[in-house]
């Protein structure tokens, strides 16, 4: 087995484990960072793996909010979902980021 890490696959089980504990305001993120810097092996590559995580999370949810909007409002509801959703997330998407990076460096920084 090699000894170096995979960012791409940290990114996947990362982004995996941010949908299922996500909902955790603080926790989720940082778990979700830890679990992708411990399969991207490193510290440099953890911090990676989970910024990634953290960014592709807040977009998935924007786009998210976007799409209910638009099931449920029709046009006005579309535009009042990509409003709050991607501004929303836009403010949330640094913090998101910020702690699933976090979680990268102790995740690679155990690996490593």
């Amino acid at each position: 087995m090699p000894r170096e890490g995979n960012i791409p696959l940290g990114v996947f089980i990362g982004l995996l484990v941010l949908l299922v504990l996500g909902w955790i305001p603080i926790l989720g993120p940082l778990l979700a960072g830890i679990v992708a810097g411990l399969v991207a092996r490193g510290v440099l590559r953890g911090f990676i793996a989970g910024f990634i995580v953290g960014l592709l999370g807040a977009i998935a949810v924007g786009i998210l909010l976007a799409l209910v909007g638009a099931v449920f409002g029709g046009i006005v509801g579309a535009l009042i979902g990509w409003i709050l959703g991607f501004g929303g997330t836009f403010m949330l998407t640094f913090g998101i980021a910020v702690l699933a990076a976090i979680g990268g460096l102790i995740g690679g920084a155990i690996r490593s």
